[in-house]
Parts: structure tokens; sequence; C-alpha cells
């Protein structure tokens, strides 16, 4: 899941990896994220995991190589190679956010995705009002049509909303702000999971109304009103996360 969108897309229904090594690649990483690889455990040898995913040892040594950049994975000679502690975890990687969604509900997690968005977006938000152009006003505009015509599809919803918030990410003109893409959409996906399954269009239409004030507040170039806006908008994601 390394395209913005990919993961609110797979809401309806999770897609299959597209090769032997994005498999391994995901079944491990979901494996470790989920507990079902316990922090500080080694995996089982390389002919053991070989024979599970049905894989050569080169398409293995990259999967694992690649899990290993992302910080879940550490190889230590003659031991093998051991689940890393979280503090090494990549939390910022896409795929690493991603396997978050299928697993057990973690408290401190959740409440790290949402300070972390609680802290950033509102500042990038009251940046927009200061600086928006007509350019970026009417991509926001047209984002709040497009969930006014997807109230009956919550997941063409989620991606409205969050396309919303990438424009937003993107005119702030911070990289670091723009490196919230994967925390922004996982904390969608968290909101949206249990709506895409079964649709409460009286709940999108309070999310809409509170994206319209954002959008609002934005075109006035009203920076106090701005955060706020974005702050209610955060809050609510959480409210709705956590009744799912």
């Amino acid at each position: 899941m390394s395209e913005p969108g990919s993961l609110l897309r797979s809401l309806s229904g999770r897609s299959t990896a597209r090769n032997f090594h994005s498999h391994v690649i995901n079944e491990i990483g979901a494996g470790v994220i989920s507990g079902r690889y316990p922090i500080g455990t080694t995996l089982p040898n390389d002919a053991e995991l070989m024979a599970d995913f049905e894989v050569s040892r080169t398409v293995l040594r990259e999967a694992l190589k690649t899990l290993e950049a992302k910080g879940l994975l550490e190889a230590r000679p003659k031991v093998g190679t051991k689940v890393a502690k979280k503090s090494r975890w990549n939390l910022y990687d896409p795929q690493v956010l991603a396997w978050h969604l299928d697993a057990p509900p973690d408290a401190e997690f959740l409440s790290g995705l949402h300070e972390v968005r609680r802290s950033l977006e509102p500042i990038a938000a009251a940046e927009v009002a200061r600086r928006r152009t007509a350019d970026q006003i009417r991509l926001m505009l047209y984002w709040i049509r497009q969930m006014e015509t997807s109230l009956t599809s919550p997941q063409n919803f989620a991606l409205a909303d969050f396309e919303l918030h990438r424009i937003v990410a993107d005119a702030a003109h911070n990289p670091f702000i723009r490196a919230l893409y994967g925390v922004i959409e996982l904390a969608h996906a968290f909101a949206y999971q249990r709506l895409v399954d079964t649709p409460e269009e009286e709940v999108l239409v309070a999310i809409l109304d509170k994206h319209k004030m954002l959008v609002e507040r934005i075109e006035y170039g009203d920076e106090a009103g701005t955060r706020t806006a974005m702050l209610e908008t955060i809050e609510h994601d959480r409210q709705i996360a956590l009744r799912s």
C-alpha cells in the first residue's frame, strides 16, 4: 500500500499481493504488527519460511531486507532474523501504517496517530488560509462536491475526504506535513472502516458539514477559524473510529 489512497480503496475488499515478493513482505510485515511474530523473537529459519511461502531463497532474502529497511526486523549473525522493538519501526512508512488497520486494537498507537494529526494539520491549514490561491480553493471545492455526490458511496466519500486533506497538506508547502500522508490516510481508514460495510448517511452528512466549514474558513482567510475547523474534523474522525 504505497500509493496515496490505496489503503482506503482496499476497505471494500483486500487486494491480493501482486507477486511472491510482495506476498512475503505483506504476510511477515502484517504478522509482526499483529503480534503473530512477537517482538524479540527469532523468525523461523530460511528453509522453513521458504517452504511456508513456497518461494526461493532469493525472493525470501529480498523480502526480509525490505522489512529490515522498514525497521520491523533485524538480522543478527549466528542468531537469525529477529523481530525488532517497536521503537525501531518506521511508523511513517505507508505499508507499516497500513498493517496496523487489521492488527488488534492498540490504544497507545491510536492515541498517538490522532495526536500527530492534531499537532500538525491545524498548523498546515492555518498556513494555507494565510496564503491560499484561487486554484487551491477550486480544488478544495471540487472535492467537497465529490463528497456531496458520494453520500451513498462511503468508499468514494472517504477518498474525496482524504484528497481534500492532501490538498491542504500540499498547499502548506512543508515537506514534513506532506510526510503525514500515510498517517492521515490510516486515520481516515480507521474512521471509515465500519461505514464502508454499514453505510450511515447521517454520519457522512455530519463529516461533510465539518469539511465545508473547513474550506469556508480557508477561503475567507480566517487562520484561527481554520485551525479550529481542522481540529474539529480530526476529533470527529477520532470519535467515529472509536465507535468501530
